[in-house]
């Protein structure tokens, strides 16, 4: 009996180090993956807290220029913010398709999401919309926002309308309902991505999310 019992705390100890083994592998490629990302963007991971009362009294309603566009759902105003000449804006509830600017590589339409962005904001004064209750700011420090175009079309809602961007799925907020039927719409619609997008195309999130509003080959 003390045999077997001695064998049974062996083997608890050879999955301990396992288990051990596996969370030390997933901080490195963790690690590995922000690393990336500062070198080519210059954003470092910050704490995410709740909203900030500050934020919203500097941004929210607010017009500012768009002085830079990175991708189709990132984009600079002239504003400093922190160490930073700029504030670097997230829209809330989209995600484009990447470019080849970000570490996981080009996309499928990610450079038609990112030119619409540009010639939508550049050099342009837009007006930005804070998520009264949520979030202000994302993992990397980035001011979470909806933006207002000029012409008072939410930029937000045209990416997805016109098949430029994903509905955000993994974040909740308060257009959520919405942004999911702007976006089956759009694919019904086949409208931009959605006319020739394979399944494969789609970033990894939305086919372990929803794997049910993706009606593609």
């Amino acid at each position: 009996m003390a045999r077997r019992r001695k064998n049974y705390y062996r083997l608890s100890r050879k999955n301990r180090n396992t288990v051990l083994v596996f969370v030390i592998v997933l901080l490195v490629l963790t690690a590995a993956v922000d690393y990336l990302k500062t070198e080519r963007t210059g954003e470092r991971p910050i704490a995410v807290g709740a909203a900030d009362s500050n934020d919203f009294e500097k941004y929210d309603g607010r017009e500012f220029l768009v002085i830079k566009v990175v991708d189709g759902d990132t984009l600079d105003i002239n504003e400093p913010d922190r160490d930073k000449n700029w504030t670097r804006i997230r829209l809330w509830g989209v995600d484009t398709p990447e470019t080849s600017k970000s570490p996981g590589g080009e996309m499928y339409y990610g450079p038609q999401a990112s030119e619409f962005t540009r010639e939508s904001t550049l050099n342009k004064l837009v007006v930005i919309r804070l998520d009264a209750g949520n979030n202000t700011r994302g993992k990397y420090g980035r001011l979470l926002a909806y933006v207002e175009l000029p012409d008072g079309r939410v930029l937000n809602e045209v990416l997805l309308s016109e098949g430029y961007a994903y509905a955000d799925l993994r974040f909740r907020h308060s257009m959520y309902d919405d942004y999911i039927e702007r976006q089956t719409e759009a694919q019904e619609n086949g409208a931009g991505l959605w006319g020739q997008v394979k399944r494969e195309d789609l970033p990894r999130w939305l086919q372990r999310n929803r794997p049910k509003l993706l009606n593609t080959n």
